[in-house]
């Protein structure tokens, strides 16, 4: 080693920098790795299957101060948008899943993000599936809580719920669901 290399590394070892023998990206690989893996652990998952049975998706929901966070990865789905409801049962039986019940709606409001009088709690926005068919996407509601927080709507009830993705969009405003078609995907949500 020269003297100039050997002074060289000397300065990256106090300046904190990786040194010739370990290059930046691999330096950083461990930092990015470890910032992947953290962060909140979900208060309630959902695996999401098909009609078939096959599992199509997973919804994570986080509890938040003023609500929840949701995050849903699926595929499997036709390409284009999908509506997304909370339903007020935590049963998925195929193949419509009929028994997921209606959406979570204890005040009794007409449902659609868009209409003057509601949304109901069940309502969120659509999720959007790429040409391959993979959605991924997050939504935040305060309309419900996993637990009772806040006196919001608990989706951990005595009798649970389900999230349900349907064939088509929903268009907000239109009752009951807001013509988003049949229902394609459910899931239970568990305590996580």
């Amino acid at each position: 080693m020269t003297v100039l290399s050997f002074a060289l590394a000397l300065l990256l070892a106090q300046a904190g920098a990786p040194s010739a023998k370990a290059p930046a990206a691999k330096a950083a690989a461990p930092a990015i790795a470890k910032s992947a893996t953290q962060g909140p652990k979900p208060g309630a998952t959902a695996e999401i299957r098909n009609a078939k049975g096959e599992t199509i998706g997973v919804a994570s929901f986080f509890e938040a101060p003023t609500g929840v966070l949701m995050r849903v990865e699926a595929k499997g789905l036709t390409p284009g948008w999908h509506g997304v409801h909370l339903h007020e049962k935590g049963a998925c039986a195929a193949p419509g899943f009929e028994s997921a019940g209606a959406h979570v709606n204890p005040s009794k409001k007409p449902h659609g993000l868009l209409h003057p009088q509601g949304p109901d709690a069940g309502d969120l926005p659509n999720l959007f599936a790429n040409q391959a068919g993979v959605a991924r996407d997050s939504a935040f509601t305060t309309a419900v809580s996993l637990k009772g927080a806040g006196g919001r709507t608990a989706l951990l009830d005595a009798d649970g719920s389900a999230i349900v993705i349907h064939a088509g969009p929903d268009d907000q405003t239109t009752q009951p669901i807001g013509g988003s078609g049949a229902r394609v995907g459910c899931g239970v949500l568990k305590a996580g």
